[in-house]
């Protein structure tokens, strides 16, 4: 345990993280950052970022992210790359346990994200890494020259399929109905691809795979249960997201998915602790909100911590 209580600890990175880092050092708060293992989100699993301002030429989400977090630490940002097992926030100071170590601080910065939601079919957790995946740009090189299918409906789904194209022979999207969550602009884009076909109404009912990984699955019609048999030696499950909140035990109000919620401003139901980034964004989930929801939870902890002087 540290005697040390700091003025603030930051639970997570990814843009939310480095920029309210980036403010935090800058106000001299002097911030302790738990980055976490997987340090900087899930940006380091997209490839190309084209649409965050300043970049004409587009920049890697691995690149971007060790970016912002240089120049955090240039102002004094401290990071661990380790994860927050438990907290309590029931008074101040707050604890924050890492690895077994108690930390203090009299406020917080959650931004710790969310992460992608699997199908749970029969045969999955078997080949989880071995054929299926959740992030197309970490895995569709593997699968050159050879069919792929994405299930989802959103634009992430739609991303996944396109991007996959460069890779394999043919995608394969299929979707639980016929209504699809995904903009406009992005579906026309991969029905327009000639490499993808997309089959509506059809879920997978089970994963088939032999020595060397997955082979197909079995899909169904929800509506009739009708079945068929696609081959695949890859898939990517492309169906949405929950928020990193286990590790908080239910201390803050969430929705009923788990995403936490705002109370004033950036400030959660608890006073003192803050949240920024897709722990609290259902609807945009954006390099550059995060990045924004980040400077607003930082100069929101500063100006609280002048408040609450202690």
């Amino acid at each position: 345990m540290s005697d040390e209580i700091r003025n603030v600890i930051i639970i997570g990175s990814g843009p939310a993280g480095y920029t309210a880092g980036l403010y935090a050092s800058r106000a001299m708060l002097n911030p302790l950052m738990f980055a976490g293992y997987m340090s900087g989100g899930q940006l380091m699993l997209t490839s190309d970022i084209e649409n965050f301002p300043g970049y004409p030429q587009g920049i890697g989400g691995p690149e971007m992210m060790m970016e912002l977090r240089e120049q955090a630490e240039r102002f004094g940002l401290e990071v661990q790359d380790r994860n927050v097992e438990s907290v309590d926030f029931s008074e101040r100071p707050f604890k924050v346990y890492s690895e077994g170590e108690e930390h203090l601080a009299h406020s917080i910065i959650i931004c710790t994200g969310a992460e992608s939601i699997w199908l749970g079919a029969e045969g999955e957790a078997e080949q989880k890494g071995r054929g299926i995946s959740t992030c197309a740009t970490c895995d569709g090189a593997f699968f050159r020259d050879q069919e792929v299918m994405v299930i989802g409906g959103g634009d992430s789904a739609m991303e996944e399929a396109t991007f996959l194209t460069r890779f394999a022979t043919k995608v394969t999207l299929i979707h639980r109905r016929d209504v699809f969550r995904a903009s406009q602009v992005m579906y026309d884009r991969a029905a327009a691809n000639e490499k993808i076909e997309i089959k509506p109404f059809r879920q997978v009912k089970k994963w088939l795979s032999d020595d060397s990984g997955l082979t197909g699955a079995v899909i169904e019609d929800p509506r009739d249960g009708n079945e068929e048999q696609i081959n695949v030696s890859g898939a990517f499950i492309a169906i949405g997201h929950k928020p990193i909140t286990q590790f908080l035990e239910g201390q803050l109000e969430t929705d009923d998915e788990g995403y936490l919620l705002h109370k004033h401003h950036t400030m959660t139901s608890v006073d003192g602790v803050f949240a920024a980034g897709d722990v609290v964004d259902t609807r945009y989930r954006q390099a550059i909100t995060a990045a924004g929801m980040g400077c607003q939870a930082a100069i929101d902890c500063e100006r609280w911590l002048e408040d609450n002087a202690h």
